[in-house]
């Protein structure tokens, strides 16, 4: 399974939940951002690759939506309803991040 997180800048929760998701047999992950100045900008490339595309507010999947319709079919759009407050690797984030992912991939597999 190949999963695509997605946060603003892709710096804090999106990298922080790819490390997570890296980690887990069977799982590949990437992680971009919405913004154009972001780490890593989300691409048509990216959602084409990905099988799940994990956003982390709302506001990310309207931009995924109205960005990327074409390539969307045939994918799963999750949003997490993690507000942007916590830094990357933040143990707190760890934590959330953890039990949405094994949530989402638990989901994605049944």
């Amino acid at each position: 399974m190949r999963v695509l997180f997605i946060c603003t800048m892709n710096i804090d929760r999106s990298p922080t939940a790819e490390a997570l998701v890296a980690r887990r047999q069977g799982c590949e992950a990437r992680s971009a951002g919405t913004d154009p100045d972001a780490r890593m900008p989300i691409s048509g490339e990216l959602i084409a690759w990905a099988d799940v595309i994990a956003v982390m507010e709302d506001a990310h999947a309207r931009a995924v939506r109205d960005r990327f319709a074409a390539e969307l079919p045939g994918r799963r759009l999750v949003v997490l309803q993690l507000p942007d407050i916590y830094q990357r690797g933040e143990p707190a984030l760890v934590a959330i991040l953890t039990e949405r992912i094994d949530r989402l991939l638990g989901l994605a597999n049944a």
